[in-house]
């Protein structure tokens, strides 16, 4: 890459970063992307033409990308010509009418009512396990994002309120319920944690540096919990996310508030959760309904 498109990609992800504020985990993303139609164009990315990007985008198809991760592609493509024409007066964005291939409609995976009680309602034994029932609680019950569970603060909770107050997508900040169960185990964490003479000063799940707990340790920790609880799925911090969206929304119907709660910006996105509902009531009626049972075909 020439050190003028170098320089120019950097500033572009700068931009994304202190100007609209996207998540690491985009930026990260973003900055793949951008690498991806370097290395595929590498003479010069201002003279590429949207029949080069077509191209890319159904070669990288044809490769097993899904229509998610193209579009994202496209989205990091279009905003950096776009970035380049403001800022240095590029006259053409190749990426301009191209449209990634449908997205797969694959559901969100959400354990049942039981299979939450099986996975969290087992008595911790040690300091992590403490920490680890505090963290899952709370996750499922206020169905946070695992970035949003990773940097949660004593200021940013209140359990006398049954409240806390996280920042998720956009930098947008909302205000979501702990329940009784959540707020009950993190009562437990913060008392463990000062007898033991290491209080909370900051963050609510510190690592043993007193920074924010790796997503990785996240996952990990609930893996183990997942087989010692004999669940013979992989559960990830995320299904609790989706648990909680879809076992409120079986409850209340309020696709508003459970909106509110995920923090979505779009109620669409929220509407998935529409169709957890309704396989859940399928199979309801598929179990206990007299003439719901089809007979076999001759």
């Amino acid at each position: 890459m020439k050190s003028s498109e170098l320089k120019q990609i950097s500033e572009y992800l700068d931009y994304l970063e202190k100007e609209r504020r996207l998540s690491v985990h985009t930026l990260k993303s973003y900055s793949r992307d951008l690498t991806l139609l370097n290395l595929e164009f590498s003479d010069c990315l201002a003279n590429l033409t949207t029949h080069d990007i077509r191209r890319l985008v159904a070669k990288l198809h044809a490769n097993g990308r899904g229509g998610k991760t193209l579009s994202r592609a496209l989205s990091a493509w279009r905003g950096y010509f776009n970035f380049l024409s403001e800022r240095s007066g590029h006259k053409h964005n190749p990426c301009l009418g191209i449209r990634a291939p449908k997205k797969d409609k694959r559901l969100p995976k959400a354990l049942s009512p039981d299979e939450v009680i099986q996975l969290l309602e087992t008595p911790a034994t040690d300091e992590k396990g403490v920490r680890d029932q505090a963290m899952f609680e709370l996750c499922y019950s206020s169905g946070l994002r695992l970035s949003e569970l990773a940097s949660v603060t004593i200021k940013e909770l209140d359990l006398n309120d049954g409240t806390v107050r996280v920042t998720g997508k956009g930098n947008k900040t909302r205000i979501v319920p702990v329940g009784q169960k959540a707020n009950t185990a993190i009562r437990h964490w913060i008392k463990l944690r000062e007898s033991l003479n290491k209080p909370i000063n900051n963050l609510l799940f510190p690592n043993k540096n007193n920074q924010p707990i790796s997503s990785r340790t996240i996952q990990h920790r609930l893996s183990q919990l997942t087989r010692r609880q004999g669940l013979r799925q992989n559960v990830h911090p995320h299904m609790l996310r989706h648990s909680f969206a879809s076992h409120l929304l079986q409850s209340s119907g309020d696709l508003r508030a459970v909106q509110e709660m995920l923090g979505h910006t779009s109620i669409s996105t929220t509407q998935v959760y529409t169709h957890l509902d309704w396989q859940h009531l399928a199979k309801i009626y598929d179990k206990t309904h007299p003439r719901a049972k089809r007979k076999n075909k001759l």
